[in-house]
């Protein structure tokens, strides 16, 4: 019980901040999804380290994500133009020159972890600055947050509905050899909620077709689960439960965001390709 409530009240304080974050302003978006970049990258490299002989240098490359994430907001934003990614580019380039001197056993691996994490964590995060601006009648750009918040809205509502349905019917196992616990029942039963969830943005945002926001509750579905396979095949991997304890009775903050890390792609595919193409 006290385990239930713990986690039932830190699920509820992440869901108004991660709200709160997005439907803020640009700013509180900026500076969410900044630690989120951070502390994701922090808790990857910590897995890759207990894996690998190598020693990542946390806060060098870490804070190179989080910078990145800020370099692609102020273009998306037009705050700055394209030339502000001249500095990821610089980071870039430190992160070889650096693997000169640092004397790792395995000094190609200890690179490809690290910019593994960025392919992982650092991209897509960065991507949900494109979804969030977007130019006006006058060229100017405006921060819309109805697709991120639809984003993580859907995530959620496929979780909960994969998680009461899988753990009353469950039988038939999706993925058994990475995650023993997900089933094929559950996965139907979350993207019916889904599609259920769906029907309250069209309401909110008529201009919008229907048909369009259950292909968007679809796609989300579907890539929400390989993202929550694809970091349960990580911890497999490196032999750990959990990518932290930062969240008391939910994990890290990777065990939190790792269905959004594909997701994201996909709602921005068809964002841009047949909603505002």
């Amino acid at each position: 019980m006290k385990n239930l409530l713990t986690r039932t009240f830190t699920g509820l304080v992440y869901v108004i901040v991660i709200v709160g974050g997005i439907l803020g302003n640009s700013y509180t978006f900026l500076a969410l999804f900044s630690v989120v970049t951070v502390v994701c990258l922090w808790e990857f490299y910590r897995l890759i380290q207990t894996q690998k002989q190598a020693k990542i240098h946390l806060w060098y490359h870490c804070l190179g994500g989080g910078w990145m994430f800020v370099s692609m907001y102020l273009y998306a934003s037009g705050i700055a133009s394209q030339a502000i990614f001249l500095t990821c580019l610089a980071y870039a380039v430190t992160v070889f020159i650096l693997e000169l001197y640092e004397k790792q056993q395995d000094p190609v691996t200890h690179c490809a972890s690290i910019f593994l994490g960025h392919c992982y964590i650092t991209f897509p995060l960065s991507m949900m600055n494109v979804l969030v601006f977007s130019a006006d009648n006058t060229g100017a750009m405006q921060y819309n947050p109805v697709w991120v918040l639809a984003l993580f809205v859907f995530i959620w509502i496929y979780d909960t509905g994969a998680y009461l349905i899988g753990s009353r019917i469950g039988k038939h196992r999706l993925f058994e050899r990475i995650s023993p616990k997900k089933s094929w029942e559950g996965f139907f039963g979350g993207l019916f909620f889904t599609v259920i969830a769906s029907w309250g943005f069209a309401r909110f945002q008529p201009e919008i077709p229907y048909y369009h926001w259950v292909g968007l509750a679809l796609v989300v579905a579907i890539f929400a689960t390989w993202g929550d396979l694809v970091e349960s095949l990580i911890k497999r991997t490196v032999g750990v439960k959990d990518s932290g304890k930062i969240l008391p009775g939910h994990g890290g903050f990777l065990d939190r965001f790792d269905s959004l890390l594909l997701a994201v792609y996909a709602m921005l595919f068809y964002v841009k390709v047949f909603i505002q193409n």
